[in-house]
Formats: C-alpha cells, sequence, structure tokens
C-alpha cells in the first residue's frame, strides 16, 4: 500500500549545517542518515515534529507538517547567528510505502511510486500505528513524552538544544500522567470521553470504525474495560519502546 504524504520541506546546507542542526533539534544528527526529531521552545514546547534526511556532509532536508513550514524556517534563521549555513524551502513530494505486514511505512521523497490508498485509508493506518498527528494528537500544549515521542524523536545522551534541560528533567525524575493509546473501539468521535468506573480518564483525538487513539490517564490498567461515548472500548498493547 502507498499514499500520498502531503509536507513542507526546508533544506539546511554549508559548513556548519551539521554542528547548527545538533544544537537545534532533539535528536543526534550525527547517528543517523534519516531519523525524526522535533523543534522546541526552551520550555519543550513543540514548534514542529520533523524527519531528518541527510543528502550529505553539510546538506540536510527536514519535512515536517504543511503549515509548520515556516515556522521551522523562520525559528532557524533566528537561531543561526554567525552558523556558516543556509535554510530555505525547498519543494519535494512524500509518499507513504508499507510492507506486506503493513507494521511500519517508509516514507520516500519524490518517488514514482503509485498511490494506492486514498485518505481514508491512510488516516486508518496512522491511527491503528499510534502516530500523532499535529491538529489531532499534537499542538504546543503536548508534551512530547505524553505523544510516546520521547522514544522516537530524542537522543538523550546528545549534548544541549532548546528544550533539552525540561525533557530530561521529566525523563530522568518525574512521569507524565497520561500517554497517547490505541482503543479497539466499535465507534468514537474527536472529543469523545473516556471513562472507567465512572471517571473520566482521557479524550478521543482521532477515530476510525473500531479504532481510535486518546490520551488517557498512565494509571488506568491496561486490561481496564472503558466507555467512549457509552461504547465499550480496551486499550491496545502499546509497543515496547
Amino acid at each position: 500500500m502507498a499514499a500520498r504524504r502531503p509536507r513542507a520541506y526546508v533544506r539546511v546546507h554549508g559548513p556548519d549545517a551539521e554542528d547548527f542542526l545538533q544544537r537545534m533539534v532533539s535528536n543526534d544528527v550525527t547517528q543517523s542518515d534519516v531519523f525524526d526529531a522535533l523543534l522546541l521552545t526552551p520550555k519543550a514546547r513543540l514548534i514542529a515534529p520533523l524527519r531528518v534526511w541527510r543528502r550529505g556532509a553539510e546538506d540536510f532536508l527536514l519535512g515536517t507538517e504543511p503549515e509548520l513550514g515556516e515556522a521551522v524556517r523562520s525559528t532557524l534563521v533566528r537561531a543561526r547567528f554567525a552558523a556558516k549555513c543556509e535554510i530555505e524551502p525547498e519543494e519535494h513530494t512524500s509518499v507513504l510505502v508499507w510492507g506486506r505486514d503493513f507494521a511500519a511505512a517508509e516514507e520516500r521523497i519524490d518517488s514514482e511510486v503509485q498511490t494506492t490508498a486514498d485518505d481514508e485509508a491512510l488516516e486508518r493506518a496512522r491511527i491503528e500505528a499510534g502516530v500523532p498527528a499535529w491538529g489531532k494528537e499534537l499542538d504546543e500544549s503536548i508534551l512530547p513524552a505524553e505523544a510516546g515521542l520521547d522514544h522516537t524523536h530524542i537522543s538523550f545522551t546528545k549534548g544541549c538544544y532548546p528544550g533539552q534541560e525540561p525533557i530530561a528533567r521529566l525523563h530522568y525524575r518525574g512521569h507524565v500522567n497520561r500517554r497517547l493509546r490505541v482503543l479497539e473501539v466499535e465507534s468514537a468521535s474527536p472529543g469523545d470521553e473516556v471513562t472507567h468506573e465512572e471517571k473520566v480518564v482521557g479524550r478521543v483525538t482521532s477515530a476510525v470504525r473500531g479504532r481510535a487513539l486518546a490520551y488517557v490517564r498512565t494509571e488506568v490498567p491496561e486490561d481496564a474495560a472503558l466507555l467512549v461515548a457509552g461504547t465499550t472500548a480496551t486499550l491496545i498493547p502499546a509497543p515496547r519502546p
């Protein structure tokens, strides 16, 4: 299965590109040629989720949500100071391609792969995989750890970047009160309350028939009998980080 994925792209290139991005994004730029990362405020609030491709020793491409491209570009430009690198938008197309098991999708840039899935199928695949989307599960109010991004978008061994101190403090000394979870539920709608033993323990953020994403309190037992708008729901076991 393959589906188009709307994206905005920002290129960062020049002699200081690697060092500059290592100081700006949440993941380790030196460890992989393709990786996920976050651009954060000093208080660890989300500016944008990123997929980063290293295209050369001094050339990086950053992909983000369509509405966040300018925020990424302008944030990096303001922080550049004396760094010798250029920051500019680029135009590309993106396709998500799933293997036979549909467990994970590979993102390909400017691929000629024929798309076979519509928006509804893409949304179902996203929800079943527990992948948060900007404007639904992600915005400036969400802590990265609440959405599970601490497992996929953050390095806890690299040097400093904006937001690093509160991210590390929460990771090593605290815990979040809620986490993004996949629910098995016949029918749900964004905004529906999730209840357990007559107490509100979460809220649905995205839904398709049979599945939903919701932020749920961490103290809720894995085998809890839940209700979503009067419909029985259960937590689908979260994958191990």
